[in-house]
């Protein structure tokens, strides 16, 4: 069957640019099958999956480097593995494909996808494609962690920790900038560019799993997320003066008229809101050393209900990200 112009058909699509991404797993039958299945064996393990998916228009450009596109999409996925302290396997991709895409764009994110299976060590258990008017790219991510593991969101204790890892708004400012919204030097423009183009999923859950009390990824911004985070008995108190910014997001603020507010709800930074008790802070913050990741610790749970900062800040229109808005 003809799906696309450029005379590409299902069958060309899936021999030639994601057959190679299922790393000849047994379970896939090599995509000959309609169905495949999960060779899951790890004794004393379970089964986590997670599912998001990116459009055109709302999550990328439909000019975007398709190298781009193949990093959001795993990346917001890993972003939910890791923050359940599991480890990926395998997932499955879903492509709405316009009539735009030819075999350049489809060999080029192909090759990303190949690219960050092989960094992170899952593999393409199978999908579907089907025609769009625009491109909507959907994926299931599977992963596995220790069965005796619970990493909730929302469970902790009074005066408990809370951290985050890396910087964030990069790749806020990085879309500020595309959009002309905002302007800097040449090198500063590339760097955050590539910060919105180009998100990492944070590692950290895994290795940290057994003294966390709750973790969550940065997708929709750190108050949108930390304020999911937070039940009904419990508030945060936020230091202002701890919120990670990179000496470029500084450079930024200062030259623009852009201010923090404008990034504690800034989304797809994929760092980590870690909830962990007191006497579990040093060992945190010594595997995070080893491993190269930047953890901060910007404020403890209290009993006041809602978000709190110890300076004042004007976060009355600050909004969680909602795709319906």
């Amino acid at each position: 069957m003809k799906l696309l112009k450029h005379n590409l058909s299902e069958k060309l699509i899936i021999n030639k640019y994601l057959k190679k991404l299922n790393f000849k797993n047994k379970g896939t039958f090599d995509f000959e099958n309609d169905g495949a299945y999960l060779d899951f064996n790890k004794k004393n393990y379970k089964l986590t999956v997670t599912t998001d998916n990116i459009s055109e228009d709302i999550d990328f450009f439909s000019n975007d480097d398709p190298k781009s596109i193949a990093q959001k999409i795993t990346t917001v996925n890993l972003s939910d593995i890791f923050a359940m302290g599991a480890l990926p396997h395998s997932y499955l991709l879903n492509l709405y494909l316009p009539n735009y895409i030819n075999e350049n764009w489809l060999n080029l994110f192909a090759n990303q996808l190949k690219k960050i299976q092989n960094k992170y060590g899952f593999y393409l258990l199978g999908g579907d494609l089907s025609k769009s008017n625009k491109l909507i790219v959907s994926s299931t991510f599977f992963g596995s962690i220790k069965k005796k593991l619970e990493i909730f969101q929302n469970k902790f204790d009074l005066y408990d920790d809370i951290l985050i890892t890396g910087n964030i708004g990069e790749s806020k400012i990085g879309l500020e900038i595309l959009k002309k919204q905002i302007s800097s030097n040449i090198n500063l423009n590339q760097y955050f560019i590539k910060k919105y183009l180009y998100p990492t999923p944070c590692k950290l859950g895994p290795l940290i799993a057994n003294h966390v009390n709750s973790m969550k990824d940065i997708s929709d911004g750190l108050i949108g997320d930390l304020a999911d985070m937070l039940n009904d008995k419990y508030g945060a108190l936020i230091n202002v003066n701890k919120i990670p910014l990179s000496v470029k997001t500084k450079k930024i603020l200062n030259k623009n008229n852009f201010r923090l507010e404008d990034l504690l709800n800034a989304g797809d930074d994929y760092g980590l809101i870690i909830i962990s008790s007191q006497k579990n802070r040093n060992k945190i913050f010594n595997i995070a050393n080893k491993n190269n990741i930047n953890v901060t610790l910007i404020g403890k749970i209290i009993n006041k209900k809602g978000i709190h900062f110890d300076s004042h800040l004007d976060i009355k229109n600050i909004k969680k990200f909602d795709h319906f808005f």
